[in-house]
């Protein structure tokens, strides 16, 4: 506490005034580089589902610009979520996050209500009121990460005893993740693990458990994925695209062929021919494809390159932090964005699954948008404050 008083005391100096200034370190490279990312994603996503889905809507009967507009007001909700993270002190987050997750929990009660929910192939994992639809998952992702870390926070000296502080954690994303299963969305149920994993990896929670308890959650989601012909082919198509072109691996067949055609320029924004219809979905799960398509080889370059770059300056502000919440944070965030941008774009080129995810700050989704926004907000404020 008197080091504490010591180091403020020497930050302010006695103006000739007689006024106190303080001085304050300046922000660490890491703060422009996650801010810059973000600010070139958002608005790049926001001209790629334009030109994704303008067509499209236009052949429905509807205004070019339904899907873009929607988009532009969810990214203006998801800048003050983002400031409101960024300035909020991590110790009132803190104090917050169980409500937030109590209220995330019951969001996801809401789209098995008649007249609310909204089923959309297969998933009945949104929800509609008026004009508005959001996925209650979106928002449960963050809920689950922030609990997760202030559970090992509170406990950090009893980490090695498991029923003290894994339990808990893993009922906690364990009921995440049976939520989103009952609402059959698997992609959300593994990403939301892999969240609350990662977290109490770099936690350091001892190593056999952890392994059990991710074998035993990879079993789970394989042997769901397999319960049902049509979960299993659809899940199994990736494995041989030429035979199911025609049928489950119709739209990964059409995304590698819009991937071909862009060359390594690209045809230009607006002028790619996969969104005319033939790559279904291509303004939310598939919209790497497009962008692949209209930006070439240098746009995919440049992508990837910035979420890399955004991955590897969370990771420094994680391994910078002192403060143990704030860096658990820190480094749920880089891993939700890495592992749903790799899910995402591995699915589109045929390497994996498709799941139906977003790809980060770039696919249409205001809920997921939103929920992304927010929690770049979350490692500026660690980037800033966090050391």
């Amino acid at each position: 506490m008197r080091e504490a008083r010591r180091t403020e005391m020497a930050a302010r100096r006695r103006h000739p005034t007689g006024r106190a200034v303080v001085h304050t370190a300046p922000l660490p490279i890491t703060y422009y580089v996650i801010a810059l990312v973000l600010a070139v994603l958002v608005p790049l996503g926001l001209v790629m589902v334009l030109s994704s889905s303008s067509i499209t809507q236009f052949q429905a009967g509807y205004s070019p610009w339904r899907y873009f507009q929607r988009q532009v007001i969810w990214a203006a909700a998801g800048l003050v979520a983002l400031l409101a993270a960024l300035r909020t002190s991590l110790r009132s987050i803190r104090m917050l996050c169980r409500s937030f997750w109590l209220v995330s929990m019951s969001l996801m009660l809401v789209p098995f209500i008649p007249g609310l929910g909204i089923s959309v192939r297969g998933a009945r994992a949104w929800v509609g009121i008026g004009p508005m639809i959001f996925q209650p998952s979106e928002f449960l992702k963050l809920a689950v990460l922030l609990v997760v870390a202030d559970v090992i926070t509170r406990r950090s000296t009893r980490m090695g005893e498991f029923r003290q502080v894994m339990l808990p954690c893993l009922f906690v994303i364990g009921l995440a993740a049976f939520m989103m299963v009952v609402q059959n969305d698997l992609g959300s149920a593994i990403v939301v693990s892999c969240i609350g994993l990662s977290v109490l990896f770099l936690a350091g929670a001892p190593f056999w458990p952890m392994a059990t308890v991710s074998a035993g959650m990879a079993t789970t989601g394989v042997a769901f994925a397999m319960s049902t012909p049509y979960r299993r082919q659809r899940w199994t198509a990736f494995f041989d695209l030429a035979s199911t072109r025609d049928g489950d691996g119709y739209q990964t067949w059409q995304s590698l062929l819009s991937i071909s055609n862009g060359g390594f320029t690209g045809s230009g924004v607006g002028a790619g021919s996969g969104k005319w219809g033939y790559v279904p979905l291509a303004h939310s799960d598939f919209i790497f494809a497009v962008l692949a398509e209209e930006l070439g080889f240098l746009g995919v370059f440049a992508v990837l390159g910035a979420y890399i770059a955004l991955v590897w300056a969370g990771t420094q502000v994680v391994l910078s932090t002192r403060d143990r919440f704030s860096g658990l944070v820190a480094g749920g965030v880089v891993s939700w964005i890495g592992i749903q941008a790799v899910i995402n774009v591995g699915g589109v080129v045929g390497l994996m699954p498709v799941t139906g995810l977003t790809l980060p700050f770039l696919s249409y989704g205001g809920s997921s948008l939103l929920s992304m926004m927010a929690a770049g907000g979350l490692l500026l404020n660690v980037a800033r404050n966090g050391r």
